[in-house]
């Protein structure tokens, strides 16, 4: 069984920073890929970036792209989203995801998921 259990959201003014963190516990294999999922109210869940366990290899959503960086720590089981220049529409619940197969930017390539960290930026 694999459990995560983010942390690290919060209340941020616009321009701020947040770094989430996902610790992960169990059967967490060396090719697996890990994902950082949001989600508004009212609004589906949608991919924000993904790294690959092993080789590092990292994908961004077009709306992220200069300003989120994912990052891991492969022998602590940990992975970080670094968020830099928050704004008002990155607000929502945050989840960590991991899983195999499937592609990156699908809710459907994730196997296992965390309960989520909420994040709120205010104008």
């Amino acid at each position: 069984q694999v459990q995560l259990v983010e942390s690290g959201g919060g209340s941020v003014q616009a321009g701020g920073s947040l770094r989430l963190s996902c610790a992960a516990s169990g059967s967490i294999y060396a090719n697996w890929r890990m994902g950082w999922f949001r989600q508004a109210p009212g609004k589906e869940r949608e991919v924000v970036a993904a790294i690959d366990r092993f080789s590092g290899s990292t994908y961004y959503v077009d709306s992220v792209k200069g300003r989120f960086t994912i990052s891991r720590d492969y022998a602590k089981n940990m992975v970080y989203l670094q968020m830099n220049s928050l704004k008002p529409e990155d607000t929502g619940m945050y989840y960590c995801a991991a899983g195999y197969g499937g592609t990156w930017n699908r809710v459907s390539g994730y196997n296992y998921w965390g309960q989520g960290t909420q994040v709120t930026v205010s104008s």
